[in-house]
């Protein structure tokens, strides 16, 4: 479902130029759940951002369901990260003018998709936000907000998941609970999830561990189950 070739990331700062990712090659079979391991400044959000098609790499290529992200432009690039990959944020990045529901709806109004509406309200019911519906980011607290995300980032059920320390900005125990709902719906769906956690308790739920240490894959080579 998803590989990952030979992946260099090159960045500069200031005056300087930072290799984030160097010669990172990975594949992740269709269906499987993936950590994505190590400590803060390893590469780990840049790689996770490169799967996405958020950014491309300086040397390398990564292949999603069979696509090259490369040699996509950007508008056939949107259109396709649209159809496959959902993607969970740190940070929830809800819109603060939209309800619970108007945030789930909107990328399936954006592909003009019909009952957007009807399916947002199932996705929410799905995250236990049934009675939150009508409710406006600032009213929701960190843990709703970020099942708001969830149900969003799976509205158009994208074969890929991709998280990005879905749990950073929350309790220990509301993060499990996050977790729980992302395998549940990676196994209900069975879709690719990719997550990225600097928290080996967390990284434990996945199938598979892979660790970036100085933006390298630290231990194993990164291919197969």
């Amino acid at each position: 479902m998803i590989s990952v070739r030979g992946v260099s990331m090159r960045l500069r700062s200031g005056d300087r130029v930072v290799d984030v990712l160097r010669d990172v090659s990975l594949d992740v079979p269709d269906g499987q759940f993936l950590a994505i391991a190590g400590p803060s400044g390893s590469g780990k959000s840049t790689l996770l951002g490169l799967m996405a098609g958020l950014d491309r790499p300086t040397a390398g290529t990564i292949e999603v369901a069979g696509r090259d992200l490369g040699a996509l432009g950007e508008d056939a690039l949107a259109r396709f990260r649209g159809a496959t990959i959902g993607y969970v944020f740190q940070a929830f990045h809800l819109i603060p003018t939209l309800t619970a529901l108007e945030n789930v709806a909107a990328p399936l109004e954006l592909a003009g998709e019909g009952g957007a509406s009807a399916r947002a309200r199932a996705l929410l019911e799905d995250v236990g936000l049934g009675e939150r519906v009508d409710h406006y980011p600032v009213q929701l607290s960190g843990g709703e907000q970020q099942r708001v995300a969830v149900a969003r980032a799976m509205a158009r059920r994208p074969p890929v998941l991709l998280a990005d320390e879905p749990t950073g900005n929350l309790d220990s125990a509301t993060g499990t609970q996050i977790i729980d709902l992302l395998v549940g719906l990676n196994r209900r769906l069975g879709s690719t999830l990719v997550l990225v956690t600097h928290d080996p308790a967390l990284a434990a739920h996945a199938e598979r561990i892979v660790h970036l240490r100085d933006g390298r894959l630290a231990t194993g080579n990164g291919h197969g189950a």
